[in-house]
């Protein structure tokens, strides 16, 4: 079987790839999840607000938002102790790419414009083949309209852009008031893919001390349905590579995505819950399912199962909404 396929411009060996995550936090670790058959791998992210602490400086979208408080900066982890320090990081990927063969994407993950962004320079001269763009924002702002929340997406897009001549994806939430828009806006800026989507961590309330905690859970099977969704309302429509994450726990979620049309699937989870030895029978299934289902390559299965062909998706939706109300039967 040919499992063959191309991301952000990259000729990969197949479409599973390893996300951001602590699975390149070592280089054993990254090492492991190329010998058991992944085809790049995205290097956990650096912060913004690593790089202005390092800086000595505070960005003013954290210190002086109008909804900031002083006791707000008590929210963040000690940076001085969180991963590594932004040389630290660059050096990790040289070391990465001297000992994998197999293409390494730097991550940045921030919301403002500033001088964090020179990074994307830096990694990409520590010998990054990529770089994937995690704008983490929740708007909280009710003053801010939808429109300047999308500008911030675009202005980073096209500064880092400007900066580097290697590809750069970002990495996106739903959370937009019209996601297809949203994906034409950033493919027409210049993305040279996208990443569909990012997992907002929801936190918790402890009762006893009173305390709002981080509550981190590892996705679960059925969070492949979002990504599913929209890879397959935008394959065809959009020239950016797609690359799907979250909820991706084995062969058959890997055949789904594919058929909808992703150039690639990311995994995390399981992989932290199973191992890296887990990405070798995901591979073995992939190619057994094709090769019992007459597929002969990845590239005949990609966007088979799309809405490329429909001529008004949003109809169809609601159609396939109306359908599953009515098939409940109590």
């Amino acid at each position: 079987m040919d499992l063959n396929t191309k991301y952000l411009g990259l000729e990969l060996k197949n479409p599973v790839i390893v996300s951001s995550s602590p699975l390149s936090k070592t280089l054993d670790s990254a090492k492991q999840c190329e010998d058991n058959g992944a085809a790049a791998i995205v290097v956990y992210s650096l912060f913004e607000e690593q790089i202005t602490h390092e800086a000595g400086e505070l960005d003013h979208f954290l210190s002086n938002g109008t909804e900031s408080f002083a006791e707000a900066i008590t929210y963040f982890p000690d940076l001085g102790n969180y991963n590594v320090g932004p040389e630290e990081y660059l050096e990790h990927i040289r070391k990465m790419k001297t000992t994998l063969s197999i293409p390494v994407i730097g991550s940045l993950n921030g919301v403002s414009s500033g001088g964090w962004m020179k990074y994307a320079k830096l990694i990409e001269e520590a010998g990054a083949d990529a770089i994937e763009l995690n704008t983490y924002y929740i708007a909280t702002n009710m003053d801010v309209p939808g429109d300047e929340i999308e500008k911030i997406y675009l202005e980073n897009l096209q500064e880092i852009k400007r900066s580097v001549k290697i590809p750069v994806a970002m990495k996106l939430s739903p959370y937009f008031s019209s996601m297809a828009n949203m994906a034409k806006k950033l493919d027409d800026g210049g993305a040279d893919g996208l990443v569909l989507f990012n997992r907002f961590y929801q936190p918790d309330f402890d009762l006893e001390k009173l305390e709002v905690i981080p509550n981190l859970e590892l996705s679960k099977n059925f969070d492949i349905r979002l990504p599913l969704r929209w890879i397959a309302i935008l394959y065809g429509k959009i020239k950016a590579s797609l690359s799907a994450t979250s909820g991706v726990h084995n062969h058959t979620d890997v055949i789904k995505l594919l058929m909808a049309g992703a150039d690639t699937v990311q995994l995390c989870s399981v992989l932290l819950h199973k191992g890296a030895s887990y990405i070798k029978d995901i591979l073995e299934n992939l190619q057994k399912w094709m090769e019992e289902n007459e597929y002969s390559s990845v590239e005949m299965m990609r966007g088979s199962m799309s809405q490329k062909s429909v001529a008004e998706p949003s109809a169809f939706e609601r159609a396939n909404y109306m359908k599953v109300l009515n098939s409940y039967k109590n």
